[in-house]
This record gives C-alpha cells, sequence and structure tokens, in this order.
C-alpha cells in the first residue's frame, strides 16, 4: 500500500535523521515498523514566520519496496540513417528538440554558432579579465545557451505548456541530481550544469544525431513558400527539408536576417532594468528572521518581489542567492549583466534582476520607425549608454541603491561579485524615465515589503537588458512560420518560453510539429 500525505517538519525536527518516517507513522496511525520507505515528492520551506517549517509531500510505502527506476523510460534509437529535422541553435529548446527527434525516429542535425561548453570557458574568462567578447561564445551562445553558465533554474509556471516532471526526469537521466524532483525551487548550479549538457550531447551523438559547433547561420534561400538551403559561416550551403529555429533571445542576427528578406515579424513586449546586489546575510536576516548566520540546515535564502509602479510591473527576475554577476553581452561595444549562481549557493552575494515591462504598443513611440525591431533598437541603446557610462570596458555602471533612490552619485561603491569592476554612475539620470523612475518607486517598496532591503550596502548595476526576446517569430496552429511553411521558430528566441524548463518543452513540441507526431 502507498500513501500521500502532507507533513510539517520544525527546523529542529529537520535535523533528526529518520524524523519523515516517524512523523509519517505518527500521522497515519501505524507502526514504524510497518513503513517500508518513505518517498519526499516534494519540499518546500514556509519562513513567513519566526518558526521556520519544511513542507514534505511525501510517498509513504507500508509493507511495499519502494520501486527502482522511475516511471519516465527515454527511448533512444538509431537514428542514422533517418529523415534529417535541422536544428539552428543547441540551447534547452534546440537540445530537447534534438532529443525529441530523436524518440520520434528522426535524425537531429544540430547547428550552433557557439562552442561547446568546455571551449566555452576560454571565451568567459576573456570577457571578464580582458574585456573582450567574442560575439559567437559568450555567455549567452555556445553548448547549453545563456542557461549553462546562468545558474540552471528550473523553477516555471509554464505548467499547461507540456509535461514538466519528463523534462526533470530527462536531466536526471543525463546526469543532474534527482533533489530536482523534489525541490519547490529547483536548480542545478552553474558548476553542475555543463557535465548535463555534454551528457545530453553524446547521447545526442551516441543515436546517431549530427552537431556541429562554431557553425553560424548566415542566410537561406525560399523557394515556393519553404527555406530549401541554409548558407553556414557565409560560404558553405546546405539542403534542409525542415528547419526547428531555436536561437534565443539574444540572435539579433537571425531577426535582422528574417526583417531583411520580409519575412513577418512581431515587436513583443518585454523587461529592462538592473541588477541589484546585496551581501547575502541581509537577505537571509530577512528572510530568516535572524540576526546572525542562518541554520546550517537552511539554503541561502531568495526573494521574489512584484509591484505596479505607473501602470507598470517592477518585479524581480532571475534571483541568484549565494551568486555572482555576471557580463552577458554578445558584441563589443555594449555592456549587459545577468546572474549566476553555483549549485551549493554559497557566495557571499545575493543578486536579482529588478526590472521593468515594457509595452512596445505604448513606451516607445521614438522607434516606431524600426517597426517590428523597435525593442530591439530600444533594448541595444540602453547596452550601449552602459557601455559608455561604465568606461567603455565591460566594466559596469553603478550606484549605492540609497544614492540612486536618492538622485546622487555614489561617492564610493561596495564590493562586488561582478569581476570585471564597477564604475560609478549616475543611473538615476542616465536610464530613461520609463524605467528609472519606476525602480526608484518600486526600490522604496520593497524596503516596506523586506525590511532590510532598502540598504546602502546594496549595490544596482547595469544593464539588465535580456530579460526575454524584444521580437516575436509568429508561427501558425502547426507551429510553423505563417508564410514558410517548414520553419518552426522555437524556444525564447521565437517568444514562446521564459526559461530552461518552457524552452525545453517548447522545444519538444516544435520537434513533434516538424516531424508530423503534433
Amino acid at each position: 500500500m502507498v500513501k500521500e500525505i502532507q507533513l510539517r517538519i520544525t527546523l529542529k525536527e529537520e535535523e533528526i535523521s529518520n524524523i519523515l518516517a516517524l512523523k509519517s507513522a505518527l500521522k497515519l496511525d501505524i507502526d514504524k515498523e510497518d513503513i517500508t520507505g518513505v518517498k519526499v515528492l516534494r519540499k518546500s520551506i514556509d519562513a513567513r514566520k519566526p518558526k521556520i517549517i519544511f513542507n514534505y509531500k511525501v510517498a509513504v510505502y507500508i509493507r511495499e519496496a519502494l520501486p527502482k527506476t522511475s516511471e519516465y523510460q527515454f527511448d533512444y534509437k538509431d537514428v542514422s540513417n533517418s529523415k534529417p529535422i535541422h536544428i539552428i541553435g543547441f540551447g534547452p529548446a534546440g537540445m530537447y528538440a534534438a532529443l525529441r527527434c530523436i524518440e520520434l525516429g528522426f535524425k537531429p542535425v544540430v547547428l550552433e554558432r557557439g562552442k561547446n561548453v568546455q571551449d566555452r570557458r576560454r571565451d568567459l574568462k576573456a570577457i571578464n579579465q580582458d574585456h573582450i567578447v567574442n560575439e559567437n561564445s559568450n555567455y549567452c551562445f555556445g553548448e547549453g545557451g545563456a542557461g549553462t553558465y546562468s545558474d540552471g533554474k528550473l523553477y516555471t509556471r509554464s505548467l499547461k505548456r507540456g509535461d514538466v516532471r519528463r523534462i526533470f526526469e530527462n536531466l536526471v537521466f543525463h546526469g543532474a541530481t534527482d533533489q530536482i524532483l523534489v525541490d519547490a525551487h529547483p536548480h542545478i548550479g552553474t558548476n553542475k550544469l555543463p557535465k548535463v549538457v555534454q551528457n545530453i550531447r553524446e547521447t545526442i551523438l551516441k543515436y546517431g544525431g549530427e552537431i556541429y559547433f562554431e557553425t553560424r547561420v548566415t542566410d537561406f534561400t525560399l523557394k515556393n513558400g519553404a527555406i530549401t538551403t541554409i548558407q553556414l559561416n557565409n560560404t558553405e550551403e546546405m539542403p534542409v527539408a525542415k528547419v526547428i529555429l531555436a536561437t534565443g533571445h539574444s540572435a539579433r542576427d537571425i531577426f535582422y536576417l528574417l526583417h531583411k528578406k520580409h519575412i513577418a515579424l512581431e515587436a513583443k513586449s518585454f523587461a529592462m532594468g538592473v541588477r541589484v546586489e546585496h551581501p547575502q546575510h541581509i537577505i537571509d536576516s530577512i528572510q530568516y528572521h535572524c540576526s546572525g548566520e542562518r541554520h546550517e540546515l537552511l539554503p541561502a535564502a531568495s526573494y521574489s518581489l512584484v509591484q505596479q509602479v505607473n501602470n507598470r510591473g517592477v518585479y524581480s527576475f532571475c534571483m541568484c542567492p549565494g551568486g555572482f554577476i555576471v557580463p552577458a553581452a554578445t558584441a563589443n561595444g555594449e555592456v549587459v549583466v545577468n546572474g549566476m549562481s553555483p549549485s551549493k549557493r554559497n557566495n557571499l552575494y545575493a543578486n536579482s534582476g529588478i526590472v521593468v515591462e515594457i509595452d512596445v504598443a505604448k513606451d516607445l513611440p521614438k522607434y516606431e520607425q524600426f517597426g517590428a525591431l523597435k525593442g530591439l533598437e530600444y533594448q541595444k541603446n540602453l547596452e550601449k549608454l552602459a557601455f559608455t557610462s561604465g568606461g567603455r570596458s565591460q566594466t559596469a555602471p553603478a550606484q549605492r541603491l540609497t544614492d540612486f533612490v536618492e538622485g546622487k552619485l555614489s561617492s564610493n561603491l561596495n564590493n562586488s561579485s561582478y569581476q570585471p569592476g564597477l564604475k560609478a554612475a549616475p543611473l538615476h539620470s542616465l536610464l530613461p524615465k520609463l524605467i528609472g523612475s519606476r525602480l526608484r518607486k518600486g526600490f522604496q517598496t520593497f524596503g516596506q515589503k523586506m525590511k532590510g532591503y532598502y540598504t546602502e550596502e546594496a549595490n544596482i548595476v547595469g544593464v539588465e537588458s535580456r530579460t526575454s526576446s524584444p521580437v516575436c517569430i509568429p508561427r501558425n496552429e502547426r507551429l510553423a512560420h505563417p508564410e514558410i511553411s517548414n520553419l518552426y521558430p522555437c524556444g525564447e528566441g521565437g517568444g514562446y518560453a521564459g526559461g530552461i524548463v518552457s524552452a525545453a518543452m517548447d522545444g519538444e513540441r516544435c520537434a513533434e510539429a516538424a516531424t508530423g507526431n503534433l
């Protein structure tokens, strides 16, 4: 017999090794000896009150053995000689599209402009230490996409778009910790995700798929409303039958290419702002109601904040407890910041994007000349502004949080995890009023919601601009572009996902559509 129950465990009880079996026996009013196993299905922390509670959902096995295998099985088969599906981009959408193609008996041919996860490291080092941006290999481009070196957060609200559990189980199948199946806000960690990505690559190659790194799609030919060939690195031509476009939110050259060929695109609302960084102990003290160090059983505390300011949402994005701020530019001449955390989330700082919704239909009248690319051009201008105000390198413009709100230049800055360095700049006057004024009011409100959050010990760093794509590549009910019958816009770059899990689910759906199995 198996019974699913909810348990509430105090912090002191959590220290007891067999507490789940003991509490389960008590709640079910049975002898502890009758319990043959307890499987944790879900775990979360309730820290709203000083008495912290661990909430568990568990399956209690009563005189019955725990299953040894997952209910999810991944049936990969040799597709070496099968029909090819070309996939442009090897981030979460592209990876899961390739895996799903193999399951369905088709051969994925992956074209990735960047390098593999190991070789990407040298280019990331060059950004951090030498301020040199490789426009094809950076924090956004390369094997695994932007998520590989940006924490690997797996929390999603896109529960109706596909089987979230299947995505998680596949990650575990490829080497991720099974803790992601349990945690309410799971993440893998930037130090562990590259190995998982490498394992996915090896699965694709083992079963007959092909993956080409440092292979950038630079053009394509159309005939009778379909793509017939794609051009690689401005030279080689490759014939294609079906194309899944999974290039991510920062592949601006793809947007420009489609626009140049008069292929339908749509401007899409998105969000921009800054990244705020606190010492982690401040966030811990606020969230866990403690004055000293947090209890060893508690993870580095996170937060989620949202506020309406002048009819626009101001909210936290990609919060990284115990993490680092990283340079996420994809071209020289721009500064973009993002965040990441290692698996243990044990760095001294907590950082989060704090961004403002941009309504492209109302907020960008000066950019109407750019049509569907108006949000992209607005995004680019802000990134160039950050570059010049930061000193024309990957040094980022920054300000103490309190100085930003009070409208004065910081005479000095707090220490930071951002390796290229910070330069004091008047972000309160540099940021467009649309963003800056709302951020200033938003931070004041957040300080009221979280006592201690509004502090001079925090820096804000600019700019957080790559929250999502400012362009949508439309598609019909078959998930194909309405004008190009064999092109399947996919994931974040198409405007259909907002993170690793939703992109992975969309990749699977596009693979099913491209193979006729939707």
